[in-house]
């Protein structure tokens, strides 16, 4: 690793004034920054100016109602694990997060807009420099699809699929969205935020049913995931009354698996769900663990859930 490149650090006192100076040329802002600063040690950028959210009490508040439950984009995963109050999906995608340092310090906005990563790029600079760069950062050829013109690189955040599960809403200083509106299918460029758009929030609807999250990795800890889904599931009378499957680890952003509406009313079928998650989870080798792995991984996953979550068990 290098030594961080010479910044400006400002530390607004209202979201205002953060949009104001994230919207300057150069500008990054840091919330935690256990995503950015190890990436920024790598060579990864060299940004004029951090923007730091850490003084913005609207960030860190949580509030219930009976239809609602608004998680302000501050609040910690170390918090966010601790919860007993919120659904299982969120609380077992933030408490498998890292470690418990990391989680004390990393936020719920710093994990939905988490940089994507790859083998290519979460290199030291000399390595990266060896191998003409890459497309995501520095060059014109993306090493792991090197014949197109779009980066590969996957989207690894633990918290975008359980709350894409959830059907959340994301709310930023400009607007109100479903929160897979916030992603691209483009690794270099997979967050749809505007120049100085802050994430601020996230509202999640009244849960329909039971949730759950998994996720596969190199090690125990630590480690980002190789595959991960999360899955929101209601029963009635032995059928499925709702089943909504979000995944990450696998694509250049997380998403939504599309298909599920034909088990509505039928019995679930773990057979069926692995078959739709192989069909549309689309790993390439942005890891050094095979991408038809992180494939399979992700279906087996769909299928332990809807088993747990159909018996009503337990994490």
């Amino acid at each position: 690793m290098i030594a961080l490149p010479a910044f400006r650090l400002m530390r607004p006192a209202t979201l205002a004034e953060a949009a104001r100076h994230a919207a300057e040329p150069d500008a990054r802002l840091i919330a935690g920054g256990t995503g950015l600063l190890p990436n920024l040690r790598l060579g990864l950028g060299k940004p004029r100016t951090l923007v730091s959210l850490d003084q913005l009490e609207e960030l860190r508040g949580i509030s219930h109602s009976s239809s609602l439950l608004r998680i302000g984009a501050g609040v910690t995963l170390g918090q966010l694990s601790r919860l007993k109050d919120i659904p299982d999906a969120l609380r077992e995608a933030a408490k498998s997060v890292a470690a418990p340092g990391h989680r004390t310090a990393a936020t719920l906005g710093g994990n939905l807009c988490l940089d994507t990563r790859c083998v290519y790029y979460n290199q030291s600079e000399h390595w990266r420099r060896s191998n003409h760069y890459c497309l995501k950062y520095g060059g014109e050829t993306c090493h792991v699809a090197p014949q197109g013109k779009k980066c590969r690189a996957a989207y690894s955040g633990d918290l975008a699929p359980a709350l894409l599960a959830l059907e959340a809403q994301v709310e930023t200083t400009a607007r109100v969205i479903p929160l897979e509106e916030l992603y691209r299918d483009d690794g270099a460029a997979h967050l749809a935020l505007g120049a100085g758009e802050i994430v601020v929030a996230v509202r999640i609807p009244a849960p329909k049913g039971r949730s759950g999250y998994a996720k596969v990795r190199g090690r125990g800890a630590i480690d980002y995931p190789l595959a991960g889904v999360a899955m929101a599931l209601a029963m009635r009378d032995g059928s499925i009354a709702h089943i909504r499957v979000g995944l990450t680890g696998t694509n250049s952003r997380p998403f939504v698996l599309s298909g599920t509406g034909h088990f509505i009313g039928g019995k679930p079928d773990e057979t069926a769900l692995a078959k739709l998650v192989q069909k549309q989870a689309g790993p390439v080798r942005t890891t050094v663990t095979a991408a038809d792995y992180r494939r399979q991984a992700a279906a087996i996953l769909a299928r332990r859930l809807l088993g747990r979550l159909s018996k009503g068990e337990l994490s």
